[in-house]
């Protein structure tokens, strides 16, 4: 007997707000399609006064995950069944998953931006001296993750002393890492030693052609400058670090990584990173 045919498609998502410019599921049904599974990715308006509403919806609907972008990645928290222990020391969860009836937050942009340092920018953090310009979501993932890594020296680099002090001592208390912090002003200058230097600002991110306001005379060969922004992936801030002899790490790398790792999540099965990475560059382009 001929099995029954089956219509019901495997359901995942993007809550945010704005999010309709959210590009996640570019990478995502591509990797869908590549992998033949038969997946949909949904990018969903969720107001902040209906995030509670909203997860009640997903596991009434049977979603098997779900990301969180801004301003989500916080509050979405008090409505999980379990929190991974890095999303707990990260403050933050970006990747939901569901083991039977329980939904699981993780943080998957700090362990992005590692892989992608170690394949595409060839740099091991441990005993490695890094700068990171911002102390938002981003700088709190990839300083949380640098210093589990066994990075020796991380400098908070933000404009806002309060929360810049804030991330330096939450990372501190977790690794044995010398935590700095210092007040973004105009020109900052790197201390002598950088290994590598981490913009996790949204300066530069499409439409802004702008870059971070730095001494670039402090940058030269032997360094990794390093962009969380996929859009554009060669930056203002990378072509300037090229231009000045540097290795450059771009933000496509740690967008697809991942996104890589959300889709083994709710999938149990390896993603294809190359389809990903190429539908992402041809949508940017």
């Amino acid at each position: 007997m001929p099995a029954a045919p089956n219509y019901r498609s495997e359901l995942v998502g993007v809550f945010g707000h704005p999010v309709a410019e959210n590009p996640t599921i570019v990478m995502m049904e591509a990797a869908f399609k590549a992998a033949g599974l038969d997946y949909r990715y949904l990018t969903i308006e969720v107001l902040p006064k209906d995030l509670a509403a909203g997860i009640a919806g997903i596991r009434a609907m049977g979603f098997r995950g779900l990301n969180l972008t801004i301003p989500h990645k916080v509050e979405v928290m008090k409505h999980l069944d379990e929190i991974s222990p890095n999303a707990e020391l990260i403050g933050a969860v970006n990747t939901v998953y569901r083991e039977g009836d329980r939904l699981i937050g993780e943080n998957t942009d700090g362990k992005g931006f590692l892989g992608s340092l170690r394949s595409q920018g060839g740099l091991d953090p441990a005993g490695r001296s890094f700068v990171v310009l911002g102390a938002g979501g981003a700088a709190r993932a990839v300083s949380v993750e640098l210093a589990l890594a066994g990075a020796t020296r991380i400098v908070i680099v933000n404009r806002d002393e309060g929360r810049g002090r804030a991330l330096a001592e939450r990372v501190a208390g977790i690794a044995r890492t010398a935590l700095e912090f210092s007040p973004w002003k105009a020109g900052y200058r790197l201390p002598e030693g950088t290994d590598a230097l981490v913009n996790a600002t949204s300066v530069g991110l499409y439409p802004d052609p702008g870059r971070p306001d730095i001494d670039y005379g402090r940058i030269g060969p032997g360094m990794l400058v390093c962009d969380v922004i996929p859009n554009p992936p060669r930056s203002a801030f990378l072509r300037e670090a090229e231009a000045r002899g540097a290795r450059t790490l771009d933000g496509l790398g740690m967008l697809v990584n991942q996104g890589a790792i959300g889709f083994a999540l709710w999938t149990g099965h390896e993603a294809p990173a190359a389809a990903m990475r190429e539908a992402l560059a041809r949508e940017f382009a």
